[in-house]
């Protein structure tokens, strides 16, 4: 118990040691939003009694969820996978494993709970009306949603060690039919197999790759960010449909009568948009590094297939564009300003202001997209160009 809390310390300070460059910078263009969101962190389970019983099970669950959803991300360097292969053959109860395990959660839970205490206690110096009948229920379902967290939490991690994702393919069936396929070929070219030395292996048949750099991406960078522990390709799929479904309630929230707060939906869709391209362009980085010294012997062009690489981070990012563009300019649900024509006695600098404001907001959009791709900036200037970016697209799309 004593290595796993170690050991989790250990990842912990190393996160916090990564985040230093950037936390400086988030804290200065985003602290007053932070510290609003995290005096309200208490106030959706706070006010789901006060609900009908599947509105109130729905965000108590969303909060459990929320709750479990740091260690659930940060399970790797809690419990890493070579600590993993090397404790798996230990004898250890399964009630110490159980134990370490929840310990190790609640690394985690512990400053989580003392935010949601200092949150909950803010709401009950205010006393709101509506939380006056209902103060006892309140703290009972925050406390319930959080204990709810770390069991989650602590069922993450112990399936991490019971379990490894190394251990079991994602699709078995496949795994056995690919393994069987490799078995006889290998029979067939040692001339082992059932039929004899003449028998053909049915398995790999070598053909050229049709075009190059695509199919080279596609091996070298698209497949291992969906294979074993790699979750980048679950990552930006994530990402690209926030991005989509903020950009769509944010054009046509309005016009479907949705009471969504345009200027905020404005600025979670800027903020998704820049960060699925970011955290896509640091994957693809991070991936070309691994390859450089495998790539240096082969005969090929290295420098135009990582090119080609980080030019396909831009495709996300473009997709979303287009589909801001389809629902800005086009789209039945778009705001009138937008998609009006300007009329023929008004002059050009007063028609359509909204209309100005989004092709200024996609231009600039494109712009910082091609910026965080092209650029190669350290540490602290990426952290930079990406609070800025995010800052900017919000105020321009706060216009309309």
């Amino acid at each position: 118990m004593q290595f796993r809390l170690r050991m989790a310390r250990h990842g912990l300070r190393q996160f916090l040691a990564s985040l230093a460059n950037s936390l400086e910078i988030t804290l200065l263009g985003f602290g007053p939003v932070l510290l609003g969101l995290a005096a309200a962190i208490a106030l959706p389970g706070m006010l789901a009694v006060t609900l009908r019983w599947p509105a109130m099970l729905a965000i108590l669950a969303a909060q459990a969820l929320f709750a479990a959803l740091p260690a659930v991300l940060l399970r790797q360097r809690l419990h890493p996978a070579d600590a993993v292969a090397w404790a798996r053959p230990l004898p250890v109860p399964p009630a110490l494993g159980w134990s370490a395990d929840a310990l190790a959660a609640g690394l985690i839970a512990g400053p989580l709970t003392g935010l949601y205490a200092v949150s909950a206690s803010i709401w009950l110096f205010q006393w709101p009306d509506w939380l006056r009948p209902v103060a006892p229920q309140a703290i009972a379902a925050t406390a319930l949603s959080l204990l709810l967290g770390w069991a989650l939490a602590t069922l993450a991690l112990a399936r991490r060690r019971l379990r490894p994702a190394l251990a079991a393919p994602l699709f078995p069936r496949r795994a056995r039919k690919r393994h069987h396929a490799v078995t006889l070929a290998a029979a067939g070219s040692a001339g082992t197999g059932p039929a004899g030395a003449g028998t053909a292996a049915p398995g790999y048949a070598p053909r050229p790759l049709r075009p190059l750099l695509p199919a080279l991406w596609h091996r070298l960078f698209w497949l291992p960010f969906w294979r074993a522990e790699n979750r980048v390709g679950v990552q930006q799929c994530l990402l690209l449909a926030s991005a989509l479904g903020c950009t769509a309630a944010w054009l046509l929230g309005p016009g479907l009568g949705l009471p969504l707060p345009g200027a905020a939906m404005g600025g979670l869709a800027s903020a998704m948009l820049i960060l699925l391209t970011d955290r896509g362009d640091k994957a693809v980085r991070e991936q070309a590094a691994r390859l450089r010294p495998i790539l240096a012997p082969w005969p090929l062009d290295a420098a135009a297939l990582l090119l080609c690489a980080r030019l396909f981070t831009l495709l996300p990012a473009a997709a979303v564009l287009a589909a801001f563009a389809a629902l800005a300019f086009g789209a039945p649900g778009a705001p009138a300003a937008m998609t009006a024509a300007p009329d023929a006695a008004t002059p050009a600098a007063a028609a359509g202001p909204g209309s100005r404001a989004a092709l200024v907001w996609l231009a600039t959009a494109g712009t910082a997209c091609g910026a965080i791709v092209a650029l190669n900036p350290g540490p602290r200037g990426r952290v930079v160009l990406v609070v800025l970016s995010i800052l900017i697209l919000t105020a321009i799309g706060s216009e309309f």
